[in-house]
């Protein structure tokens, strides 16, 4: 019995660990140091490339129809018309500074809907590229999930401009396939989704990571709280709430609530919490929250899957102002400063590495087993945060610091929105993730990456040296770049997007090419596991050109620990009289 037990419980989490792949932070303008807003997004696949995606800004002709293809697999699902125009799109943000990222929270899989035509990713893709603010990226996206159907699972979006901060959780209503009288044909009676937006109030932070974080909701009231049954409204300052009409009668359709709605919660009713969606997920955004309130600990027992209550709030008060550099690195965090450290336990080895290889679960002896999920993991093909500033124009208020492979040891380099193509060494279609390219900025930091895996605890002090490096330069040079792309701008929009271009690449170009010479320098330093001997990036020798012993740093009591406990004596020196 126990065997059976361990084995669903080994299933349930494999079906769940598909969706344990993005952690996403929300800042608005009042909890940042600058009054920016900001958002964040780590995008965890162990199939995804680092690249940065540009679409330029198009007309459409009427009866333009656009393919719309599945982001999981790059299966066609169908077509869509064009609008008469789209939008210049940078990575996950347009050229109005609206932003959007995601995390999926699965939710509950009958409600998955095969003959939808709109998926998880390119719903972003169509906001972005639709939409001037983030009301109306909401808008344009509900409106095309129940035009033309919702095609993935439950998903948690986070989507910004200038002036707010919005997080948008939706999710299918499965299929009732009927079939039309006139047409004989098949059509899903359930078409469209089920949803609920809500802005995050100025002053405060939120995060997301793979479970559903909108509990209960004010109900429509007609002044801060409405329904898609008057979704015009939502261009209306004062609503600070908007959800399907239906998103509560479903649920009691499909018996997931049972109640008159005053209690109802969405992620309750679509998405029930589990010892996974806690452990896996939620620990994620208290690991984040944690460091910025002070009165995260209650939380402690409901994130780590021991309880339900109290639920971890959807937004919280920091106690500190935030700047990109802090997203950056909340990225990565293994549970550092609390009991679960994966740095600290036998899993580690006796480099004292926070990453653990999939699978994420496994059993012995007949019980099933879990390694800790934490925001800095090896599978995040990009990771970025967008900077949305309301006191410059939009080309040169938008940045969007773009970091590859791992978030932990990556840099994010700042692109700003305004620039005209971005440069080859992340553009799409140099490599792939099956295919190596020499001039490719994924690549490059792949190889770092990989090489500071081996020895972490060495290594990992080196690549904070760059970070610092590159974060102080960048932090030092934007302000001067705003001053004198403004400048350009008031006299020639052209030669202000043409400067913030050359900015951008050269950045991007610097980058690069410092982490392939750090690539070098690692594999010199810490060739055979010894450690020669540097000071400032450069190898000390004996005064003759000639090397000196390099240095054989011991092993941690722990590890010394763990080795003795598992071999007892055999590797005791004898005493030999």
């Amino acid at each position: 019995m126990k065997t059976i037990t361990s084995l669903l419980f080994l299933l349930m989490l494999l079906l769940g660990s598909k969706t344990n792949a993005c952690t996403s932070y929300l800042v608005t303008k009042g909890a940042s140091v600058d009054g920016s807003n900001m958002i964040s997004y780590a995008g965890d696949s162990h199939i995804r490339y680092g690249q940065l995606y540009f679409h330029p800004r198009a007309q459409w002709p009427d009866g333009s129809m656009q393919t719309i293809f599945d982001r999981s697999s790059n299966k066609p699902l169908g077509q869509i018309p064009y609008p008469a125009e789209t939008y210049q799109v940078i990575g996950f943000m347009n050229e109005h500074q609206v932003s959007i990222g995601e995390s999926t929270f699965g939710g509950r899989k009958e409600l998955r809907d095969t003959t939808g035509i709109i998926d998880w990713g390119s719903i972003m893709f169509l906001g972005l590229q639709r939409a001037k603010t983030a009301r109306e990226a909401i808008k344009v996206m509900v409106e095309l999930v129940d035009e033309f159907g919702y095609f993935s699972s439950g998903e948690s979006y986070s989507i910004a401009d200038a002036n707010e901060v919005w997080i948008l959780e939706l999710i299918s209503k499965g299929m009732d396939l009927k079939t039309d009288r006139k047409t004989k044909k098949l059509y899903n009676a359930n078409k469209g989704a089920v949803w609920v937006a809500r802005r995050i109030p100025d002053g405060y932070i939120s995060a997301h990571a793979n479970q559903a974080r909108i509990t209960t909701f004010p109900k429509a009231d007609g002044v801060k709280s409405i329904s898609s049954a008057h979704l015009d409204q939502i261009f209306n300052p004062e609503i600070e709430v908007v959800y399907a009409h239906d998103v509560i009668s479903f649920a009691k359709q499909k018996g997931y609530y049972k109640g008159n709605g005053s209690n109802f919660s969405f992620s309750d009713a679509y998405a029930p919490l589990d010892f996974g969606a806690a452990r896996f997920c939620e620990l994620r955004v208290w690991a984040m929250f944690d460091q910025v309130n002070d009165d995260m600990k209650q939380y402690w027992d409901y994130a780590t899957g021991k309880t339900k209550e109290p639920r971890m709030p959807l937004w919280v008060k920091p106690n500190r102002k935030l700047k990109p550099r802090d997203l950056m690195a909340f990225f990565g965090n293994h549970l550092q400063g609390t009991e679960l450290d994966i740095s600290k336990d036998a899993g580690a080895g006796q480099q004292g590495l926070p990453y653990r290889w999939r699978p994420l679960t496994w059993q012995y002896e007949g019980k099933t087993y879990f390694n800790e999920r934490t925001t800095a993991t090896q599978q995040t093909a990009f990771s970025w945060v967008a900077q949305m500033r309301d006191w410059l124009p939009n080309a040169i208020g938008g940045i969007f610091w773009y970091g590859l492979d791992d978030a932990n040891l990556s840099l994010h380099v700042p692109f700003y929105t305004g620039m005209t193509h971005v440069p080859h060494s992340h553009a799409e279609g140099n490599g792939d993730i099956l295919t190596y390219s020499e001039t490719s900025a994924f690549w490059a930091f792949q190889r770092v990456s990989h090489f500071v895996y081996l020895f972490y605890d060495r290594a990992i002090e080196d690549i904070r040296l760059k970070q610092k490096e590159y974060g102080d330069k960048f932090e030092a040079s934007i302000p001067a770049i705003d001053v004198a792309a403004k400048m350009l701008y008031d006299k020639n929009p052209e030669l202000a997007a043409e400067f913030l271009t050359t900015f951008s690449h050269s950045a991007a170009s610097n980058v690069v090419d410092d982490w392939k010479k750090l690539s070098n320098f690692l594999l010199v330093k810490y060739l055979d596991g010894n450690v020669k001997h540097e000071k400032g990036g450069k190898f000390i020798d004996n005064g003759w050109d000639y090397p000196i012993d390099p240095g054989h740093p011991n092993y941690s009591d722990q590890w010394k620990k763990i080795i003795i406990e598992d071999t007892e004596d055999k590797l005791l020196m004898p005493e030999i009289n």
